[in-house]
């Protein structure tokens, strides 16, 4: 059984702004209810400051589904439509003060309807995301709002993806085309950065240099979607490693080394080789 926060439990008991709003200026509808999930928030904007004075939801859906589209509307009211914009399913999880990882899926639903209601008033066409490629049938989810979830979420596996959009999560047909989106997405280079003239580093200092950079900036990243680091030894140019927690056994293990050496190579030295133990 799923753990809901005080918070949860008490928006999905007594939610706010429950309704539609009358004559509203902005429409955004989401989901199926064949799916099972289905979201419409209807807005009120002052259309001087493109400011939102009002946020009403209609849900049908389980009590996360309630209370991410309870606590958003309580976000955005007050907001210009572009400060709207900018508030992420992250920050609807953490309003909440967290959701079940299986139920991440709902805080999307309505970061997607406040997407689809401000394009609604804007005259703007639906996002990427909706009109694209489906990928999984079951739930109508697309190419591109898997790659989208994933790169803003950082997810690395199908199940992330399927507490996060719900693909994957009935017949199971798409699981392997949704493998080859994940890998395509985190093999992808980013573009070269300038490269600033480097202090020659004696042994000490760059054992030193690559000893913080795993402590202060990896671990960190890897922690926060539930994996974790060990520095186990650096012999010369060789920095052997151990993934731990959620990391091990982990689809995309491959991909992280690499993406550890590059990260070592650009700040420390570019004859940098991880090695995993």
């Amino acid at each position: 059984m799923w753990e809901y926060s005080e918070k949860v439990k008490e928006l999905f008991l007594h939610p706010k702004n429950v309704g539609e709003i009358e004559n509203p200026d902005a429409v955004g509808e989401v989901g199926s209810m064949i799916c099972g999930d289905a979201l419409r928030l209807t807005l009120k904007i002052d259309r001087e400051t493109e400011r939102i004075i009002d946020a009403k939801f209609q849900t049908f859906g389980c009590a996360s589904a309630i209370a991410s589209s309870s606590v958003l509307t309580e976000l955005i009211k007050g907001k210009t439509l572009d400060e709207a914009l900018k508030i992420t399913n992250k920050d609807i999880a953490e309003a909440l003060g967290g959701l079940p990882k299986e139920k991440m899926h709902c805080s999307v639903m309505g970061r997607e309807a406040l997407e689809a209601a401000i394009a609604n008033y804007r005259g703007e066409a639906r996002p990427p995301e909706a009109e694209g490629r489906i990928v999984c049938n079951c739930f109508q989810v697309t190419e591109e709002k898997i790659r989208k979830v994933a790169i803003e979420n950082h997810l690395t596996t199908v199940e992330e993806i399927t507490n996060y959009t719900k693909a994957g999560g009935d017949c199971g047909t798409c699981i392997p085309e949704i493998e080859a989106i994940l890998k395509d997405i985190w093999k992808a280079k980013a573009p070269p950065r300038p490269e600033a003239p480097r202090k020659r580093l004696t042994n000490l200092q760059k054992i030193a240099l690559i000893q913080e950079i795993i402590e202060k900036e990896i671990r960190p990243r890897l922690q926060a979607d539930g994996g974790d680091i060990e520095l186990i030894d650096i012999i010369g140019n060789r920095v052997i490693v151990a993934l731990r927690a959620m990391c091990v056994g982990c689809p995309m293990g491959g991909v992280t080394i690499e993406g550890i050496q590059e990260r070592l190579r650009e700040l420390v030295s570019d004859d940098i080789v991880v090695e995993q133990q």
